[in-house]
């Protein structure tokens, strides 16, 4: 299965790229896709992960065609 995958703000910056599509197995969850793709590090602790616009879990199954987008932790002064 295909899904697309989106890093934002430092995480597009270390990653080198804004998004990329990656070929999975059925069965693949969010957190195979950080894996598979470029990352080649560790998922940054309390990254924020969205599943087809909506936040979701490291451990919320894919579906052929989704989109997943990857989002560093928010901080505010």
């Amino acid at each position: 299965m295909s899904v697309k995958v989106h890093y934002f703000a430092s995480l597009r910056e270390r990653v080198g790229c804004a998004e990329e599509s990656l070929d999975l197995q059925p069965g693949a969850t969010v957190r195979d896709a950080w894996d598979r793709g470029r990352a080649g590090f560790p998922i940054p602790q309390n990254t924020l992960c969205a599943l087809n616009e909506e936040y979701t879990s490291l451990d919320a199954n894919l579906s052929d065609g989704d989109r997943v987008a990857f989002f560093p932790p928010v901080t505010g002064g």
